[in-house]
């Protein structure tokens, strides 16, 4: 019995150097840039191959805010790939559906609604522009909050909750809260669908290119990389309370490499009373430095 315990903490103690080895300089510079900043961060990176994965504050609970806009998309498209929905089916959408004090770009290209739009249509204004009146509708589309929480669960990704709509998050501040995630949490998602393991394959591909398309929060995971990037990632964003504090500034998403290869980023920015350019600024240098540790890897291979 000595003897496996003996073996067993040798090997444990062989896998934390060598995760030191392969991430302590990457980790360091991540610190280096948290150091001084007045906020809670969190970061989960999973990069080019089998237990490449870092994380700081990757198992704590943060608020996703629009972020949760592509798990819905997730839950939504597996309707889609179960039959029960069709990215061509119109769907109606009238005035009440439109709220006028919220983000929408859908509302401002359709400002008196009474329309009819393609699923697929509703889906790109609700990932790539983070529309808000979009989200709520296909939140009663598919029966609610529950049925997208029931689906993460189902899927294997636990530490989530997703309990509130956007209007009832726009009622009162800590209402978003109810809305988590943490950052390993995030990038075990988005994992499984670069793996193939969720979603059909016409599914993958819409949705790959929607987040490819995001037009919202270009100075965070894409913020200082190459300009030809392709970065497919989905933000989200509070505002700043009556006490200057951000609640959630956040990017997920899959970089890829000019190898090809793919790396898995989640940044959460949480409890902060920096400014709105530094929150981003945090998120934009995590990812430069990620890229850059990553490309000089495959470099010297």
């Amino acid at each position: 019995m000595k003897n496996v315990r003996y073996v067993i903490t040798l090997l444990l103690s062989c896998f934390i150097n060598l995760t030191f080895a392969q991430f302590g300089p990457l980790k360091q510079k991540i610190n280096q840039i948290l150091e001084s900043k007045q906020a809670e961060v969190g970061v989960a990176i999973y990069g080019t191959g089998p237990g490449d994965t870092l994380s700081i504050n990757g198992n704590t609970r943060f608020p996703m805010q629009s972020v949760y806009k592509l798990h819905l998309a997730f839950a939504v498209l597996h309707r889609v790939d179960k039959g029960e929905l069709n990215l061509n089916r119109k769907v109606p959408i009238t005035i009440s559906d439109l709220r006028p004090d919220t983000w929408s770009p859908l509302r401002d290209k359709y400002p008196k609604g009474n329309i009819e739009l393609p699923l697929k249509d509703i889906l790109v204004y609700t990932v790539s522009q983070s529309d808000n009146n979009g989200c709520d509708l296909l939140f009663r589309l598919i029966g609610g909050t529950k049925v997208v929480n029931d689906y993460m669960h189902g899927i294997g990704i636990e530490n989530i909750e997703i309990k509130a709509t956007e209007q009832e998050m726009s009622r009162e501040w800590n209402v978003q809260f109810t809305n988590w995630t943490t950052p390993l949490a995030a990038v075990q998602l988005l994992r499984k669908f670069e793996e193939g393991k969720i979603l059909s394959k016409d599914s993958r591909a819409f949705l790959w290119e929607t987040l490819l398309g995001t037009t919202t929060g270009n100075k965070r995971l894409r913020g200082d990389l190459p300009e030809k990037t392709s970065v497919a990632h989905k933000t989200g964003s509070s505002g700043k309370n009556k006490n200057g504090i951000s609640a959630a500034v956040n990017d997920m998403g899959i970089v890829v490499l000019p190898n090809g290869k793919h790396v898995v980023i989640s940044v959460f920015v949480s409890k902060s009373i920096e400014d709105d350019q530094t929150n981003e600024k945090i998120i934009a240098d995590i990812s430069k430095i990620t890229w850059d540790y990553y490309t000089e890897k495959s470099n010297k291979k």
